[in-house]
């Protein structure tokens, strides 16, 4: 078996095709050294955590910070203090993981008996009888009983097997910063079990604590908003744009968008938390466009999709990493209770092609309710604020999907 791609969802799968009982298999990653770490974060709903523990990809050696509650605040010049007017607090059982470390967890949980192929650029892959060949850039190709496509959202392995499969821009951007929690402000102001949604007519920063990997805590946020006409005109996110939206990794982002960052900051966030942004250096931020597409399978002959390959959500349902996970725990499963690949490949494909359609679907309802059409926040009272979520959040899959149980 082959799998392309070495991030969250590449290892995960390798691991799961080793439980499974696959044998020689061989990870193809373009990266030639360890996988770049910007120190971002992730959450992961503690319900899911229990069925990832259980199944054997996480545990609690991998380092995580406990959130309990989701409190909302709103910019209001008659509130108190420099936090915002609360509106509502929710429950919110969610651990938050650094994606460096929980990378090279699942890195070093790969055996030594997996081949890993750094510096390897899959080109291409094409089908051949019982199996599918891969073709890399230096003009190689060998061939596999199946093919694991976990290289992300521009997908090689996705364009072979489905064609023209592209991600739709949603209209908004997420700007995204992390930095150690030292820098801080006031820190006392702000509980280590909250995670802050600070609203705006328009958008919201979800700010929450992750670990550093190195025993202390990083600040991570997540702000969601539409910039002026034009400004994102770069980023690839026009109609005509032939490989769809591109993010812009640290240190990349243009005057204009660093200009509209700064006005959100200091005009439409609560004081607090728009200085907890701005502390952020420039060399710290991030930019990325969303967007969001399914596959119509997740497997095609002897292809099989895993991760972002397969499905891009919005990370408002908070649920990514955690979908890459379930996509190797029901991996793993279907390689040990079916008798031939394409048994194994039918159940993949039915368990996941459907838990992939709810979180794209729940993705859009949220960008709706979040960004795209906002209430009018100050109005809102706790009551108000927890009918609006259950109306947004719709099949209650917020955090992801309960594993199917077999």
């Amino acid at each position: 078996m082959a799998v392309v791609g070495g991030s969250v969802a590449g290892c995960a799968a390798a691991l799961a095709a080793h439980r499974g009982g696959a044998d020689e298999i061989t990870v193809y990653e373009r990266a030639a050294d360890r996988l770049a770490d910007r120190g971002v974060g992730l959450a992961v709903h503690n319900s899911r955590y229990t069925e990832l523990e259980s199944a054997g990809y996480l545990d609690a050696d991998m380092q995580w910070v406990q959130l309990t509650g989701r409190r909302w605040y709103v910019r209001d010049e008659a509130a108190p203090g420099p936090l915002g007017h609360e509106i509502g607090v929710m429950p919110f059982p969610f651990r938050t993981y650094n994606w460096g470390p929980l990378w090279g967890e699942l890195r070093r949980r790969v055996p030594e008996t997996v081949t890993f192929r750094t510096g390897t650029t899959v080109d291409g892959v094409r089908p051949c009888p019982g199996g599918a060949v891969v073709e890399t850039d230096d003009g190689a190709t060998e061939r596999f009983d199946v093919v694991v496509g976990a290289d992300g959202y521009r997908s090689a392995v996705r364009e072979a097997a489905f064609p023209g499969v592209r991600a739709a821009y949603a209209g908004y951007l997420a700007w995204r910063g992390a930095y150690p929690e030292e820098r801080l402000a006031d820190p006392d102001l702000w509980a280590v079990d909250d995670c802050v949604y600070a609203v705006f007519p328009g958008g919201h920063v979800i700010l929450y604590r992750i670990p550093d990997g190195a025993g202390g805590r990083r600040v991570n946020w997540v702000l969601y908003t539409a910039p002026p006409p034009g400004v994102d005109a770069d980023l690839g996110t026009g109609t005509s744009a032939a490989t769809g939206p591109r993010s812009l990794p640290p240190g990349g982002l243009t005057d204009a968008l660093s200009r509209h960052l700064r006005y959100v900051t200091d005009e439409l966030l609560p004081p607090y938390w728009g200085a907890v942004v701005r502390a952020t250096a420039p060399s710290e931020l991030l930019l990325q466009p969303m967007y969001d597409y399914t596959a119509p399978r997740y497997t095609q002959g002897r292809v099989l999709l895993a991760g972002d390959a397969a499905t891009v959500a919005r990370p408002h349902t908070g649920a990514g990493a955690v979908k890459a996970l379930q996509d190797a725990t029901v991996l793993e499963s279907a390689i040990l209770t079916a008798v031939t690949w394409p048994d194994a490949l039918e159940s993949y494909d039915t368990d996941r092609t459907v838990a992939g359609r709810t979180m794209v679907d729940l993705g859009r309802r949220l960008g709706r309710a979040l960004v795209q059409e906002t209430p009018d926040w100050r109005s809102l009272s706790q009551a108000d604020l927890e009918a609006w979520w259950k109306q947004a959040d719709g099949t209650g899959a917020f955090g992801g999907r309960e594993l199917r149980r077999r």
